[in-house]
């Protein structure tokens, strides 16, 4: 492979804006697809992978070239040298490369495999958080599984089409998928495509949505004709899967502390041909208040550490901090004890999260039961990267006593 130098500058910029200005990856990623015209498929596979690349082995990386997390731009040449000679890449003479060692470069990598955190790239707090978690096998299991590139999947709006219909036709757009086993409604991408840009997408066919994501819907046993509420809707993935298998008949009210991701909801609604979706702000307690005991099924798909979506997220693990997730448990207990008010006596509520720590997830449950005797649980689930080879995910299905008498 031949190294171009307007895209290995494209490269080095975009870490420039990650690591330095504190941008999100994927925010700069997307900024970077668009900066020539002229780029092929090729070329916009090795920008997008490379910066990916080097994002989530940051640590270890740094740690090879010994830049100090000094992430001057001199010092981001010698981390992208390291990442090339690990890729057996040979180097160009330019100025801004200097004399990259693969001998002791490869000593080093291999060296730093036997610790876990160099090994795996992550901070040493989260590191040490995730062994008292889990413990220490389990971790490693999943730190390792967290590492690894996520696949594309593809969600089937099953109001429009089905998954062997959509499979051919983005056959003709010469993108290959193969079905999930247990997903009815999932295609996986063989191969990494634009398929925001086929026709499939523009006629609302279809939505990215990971193979985990895809199992809360169906886990809060909806039907048609139902009122469902979507307290933590954001810009829709799982509203829109809701709205499906409640084959677009009932209610389905989606709530959001921000309106503009409220309107993305809306757009994508129109695309996939979905109209029993009304959208509110929580401006006010008044908002969850109005709709006390009301829905036959709530989803409360709570904000979280993301730890069960690293793959798709590898700059998390740099802007994660220990405090953050203190704090969001406590916003945790907070929703779910307010939210719940809004399941009707004999309803039932999904409390989710992307995350695999069970401070986040099992005790966040058990509290809430242990403060609210009409709930009971009726299924919990946790998929864990390492056994699905999809997002970390937790799911819990609970019911509302229909008696006040417990």
């Amino acid at each position: 492979m031949r190294l171009h130098r307007n895209l290995v500058f494209t490269v080095i910029d975009a870490l420039n804006e990650i690591f330095n200005e504190n941008q999100y990856a994927d925010k700069v990623v997307e900024k970077s697809l668009k900066r020539d015209k002229r780029w092929g498929a090729r070329d916009r596979k090795f920008v997008a992978e490379t910066i990916y690349d080097i994002v989530r082995w940051k640590r270890l990386y740094n740690e090879i070239a010994g830049t100090k997390e000094h992430f001057t731009r001199e010092n981001l040449w010698k981390i992208f040298e390291v990442w090339a000679v690990l890729h057996e890449i040979p180097l160009p003479e330019w100025n801004q490369i200097g004399d990259a060692p693969a001998r002791r470069i490869k000593g080093m990598f291999n060296e730093l495999q036997k610790d876990r955190r160099f090994r795996e790239s992550i901070p040493d707090w989260m590191d040490e958080m995730g062994v008292k978690e889990l413990g220490e096998t389990i971790w490693t299991e999943e730190i390792k599984a967290l590492n690894v590139k996520a696949d594309v999947i593809l969600r089937v709006n099953t109001l429009k089409t089905n998954k062997f219909e959509l499979k051919k036709l983005l056959e003709e757009d010469e993108i290959e998928t193969e079905f999930l086993p247990d997903h009815d409604s999932a295609l996986k991408l063989v191969e990494r495509k634009n398929v925001f840009l086929t026709e499939a997408f523009a006629n609302g066919l279809f939505e990215v949505q990971d193979a985990s994501s895809q199992l809360v819907a169906d886990f809060l046993e909806v039907e048609p004709g139902m009122r469902v509420i979507d307290t933590c809707a954001g810009a829709g993935g799982k509203t829109l899967h809701i709205a499906t298998l409640m084959k677009n008949k009932g209610q389905i009210i989606a709530l959001d502390l921000y309106e503009s991701k409220l309107n993305q909801l809306k757009k994508r609604a129109r695309r996939n041909g979905i109209f029993n979706i009304e959208t509110r702000v929580i401006d006010s307690t008044k908002v969850i208040k109005k709709l006390k005991e009301t829905a036959d099924r709530v989803l409360i798909d709570a904000p979280c550490s993301g730890l069960g979506v690293l793959r798709r997220n590898p700059d998390s693990k740099w802007k994660l901090q220990a405090e953050f997730i203190e704090n969001i448990k406590k916003a945790q207990s907070e929703i779910l004890d307010q939210y719940a008010s809004m399941v009707k006596k004999g309803g039932k509520l999904v409390y989710a999260t992307c995350s695999i720590l069970p401070s986040e997830n099992q005790h966040q449950v058990q509290q809430f039961l242990n403060n609210h005797q009409d709930f009971t649980l009726v299924k919990d689930n946790i998929v864990l990267p390492s056994k699905s080879g999809y997002d970390g995910f937790y799911m819990a299905l609970l019911e509302r006593k229909k008696s006040d008498h417990f």
